[in-house]
């Protein structure tokens, strides 16, 4: 459990496939970040998947194989901030349909019991004006649609909820513990110093993890 001069650390899912999209998290994780808050924002701070994809390349993995298991070590990655490193989540609801990832991570924050809220300012929906409830459920369907609202309606659930103590490892699915283990080995490589600017260290983290014993596995 955090004490009450530390930081609580807060994951920001929502969709990231273009310039404007990824410009919207950001500001998001900017304003979280102005507010005392520290911030898990997976475009920015996970890994560069195409740095190290290319690393792989250039060790001779087939760039198929090598994608899958980079995606791998990606999912291992964000399950361990979501279950160990981040307190709480902000759920970026925009688009025509919600970004499918981050609907996988809010599903996991909501049954970890981790304070969650979600930000909308898209009019888009497919059930006549209204979100799936499948999803704003997970919200108390309640949403905020201004960004420099959400450090505020955030601290509001944080002290409605409380934090929860971290999940014991060996509570979690045996699915879950694995990928808790390899993401907490592989951002722990990420934290270390001049971890940033090596790719190819990184490359040979998620080689141990991930990669497959016989490269013809997965060449089906």
């Amino acid at each position: 459990m955090k004490h009450s001069d530390e930081q609580i650390r807060v994951y920001c899912a929502g969709p990231l496939f273009n310039r404007s999209e990824r410009e919207e998290m950001t500001a998001i994780a900017d304003q979280l970040t102005k507010n005392g808050y520290q911030v898990y924002l997976p475009h920015r701070d996970g890994m560069e998947f195409r740095l190290v994809l290319d690393v792989l390349v250039e060790r001779n993995w087939d760039t198929p194989m090598a994608a899958q298991f980079l995606h791998e070590a990606i999912f291992a990655l964000d399950v361990y901030q979501l279950v160990e490193e981040c307190e709480a989540m902000v759920w970026n609801l925009n688009g025509r349909t919600p970004d499918e990832g981050a609907v996988s991570e809010a599903a996991m924050a909501w049954i970890l019991g981790k304070p969650l809220i979600a930000y909308q300012d898209d009019v888009r929906s497919l059930i006549q004006g209204r979100v799936n409830p499948l999803l704003v459920g997970m919200v108390d369907f309640e949403s905020v649609d201004q960004i420099d609202l959400i450090p505020n309606l955030l601290s509001e659930a944080i002290q409605n909820q409380g934090l929860r103590p971290s999940v014991q490892s060996t509570l979690l699915p045996v699915k879950v513990q694995r990928a808790v283990q390899a993401g907490r080995v592989l951002w722990d490589a990420m934290c270390s110093e001049g971890a940033q600017e090596d790719n190819a260290m990184i490359a040979t983290v998620v080689e141990e993890l991930f990669a497959p014993n016989d490269r013809s596995t997965l060449l089906a």
